[in-house]
């Protein structure tokens, strides 16, 4: 496996590239976030430290998130339950706190690696994309932050690019049952406006609406 390190100290940075290489993985070791997002496109795992010089691993996460469903482990000395949990919500696969043991450290990286290849069903849309499983949806770099309704009502309209789909239909998807057509507006309106400019949902008065870029 393809794995990246960005680790701020030398000494840790490469002791784990060398005991990474040492298993059969392709390591390349880096220090800063410019050149972790460098070398994005290659990986196939991140080991992510929190403290970084040129920023911390907690923004630079977001840019990958921004960019790349790779996985990604966060190995750090900060073991408070608060910052666990901000790097899960953040978008890390896993956390593994120092000091680490190598055999661990690999075992987890298997156990992403395996998760990886599941098929989680991305829907995408030219440069819109959403993922069911993780609750996230994307124009472009940009994340969405959608309401879980908003969300159901994107996924309909990725399931049926292109195509029409009455307001019943997309009641049914979102709802299960027909409900008042001025629930329906709101939330589409709400969708709408996370989309942004310019907009990709298209009404076709009569018809219903449908998701289209030219």
């Amino acid at each position: 496996m393809r794995v990246l390190v960005v680790e701020d100290d030398p000494g840790v940075r490469e002791a784990l590239a060398l005991g990474l290489s040492l298993e059969g993985h392709e390591v390349k070791a880096v220090e800063t976030p410019k050149e972790a997002l460098a070398l994005l496109p290659w990986a196939e795992a991140v080991v992510l430290d929190v403290l970084l010089p040129e920023g911390d691993g907690f923004s630079l996460l977001k840019e990958i998130r921004a960019r790349s469903e790779v996985p990604v482990l966060m190995l750090t000395a900060l073991d408070a339950v608060e910052w666990r949990v901000k790097g899960l919500r953040e978008g890390a696969d896993d956390y593994l706190v120092k000091p680490y043991s190598l055999q661990e450290l690999l075992a987890r990286l298997e156990a992403l690696r395996r998760r990886a290849q599941r098929p989680e069903g991305v829907l995408a849309y030219k440069e819109i994309r959403l993922y069911p499983r993780r609750m996230e949806a994307y124009r472009g770099a940009r994340r969405l932050n959608l309401s879980p309704k908003a969300f159901l009502l994107l996924k309909a309209f990725l399931e049926a690019p292109e195509e029409v789909l009455s307001k019943e239909a997309l009641m049914l998807k979102v709802w299960g049952e027909v409900v008042e057509p001025a629930t329906l507006e709101v939330h589409l309106s709400a969708l709408r406006k996370a989309l942004g400019e310019p907009s990709p949902i298209q009404t076709l008065r009569g018809y219903g609406y449908r998701l289209f870029l030219p």
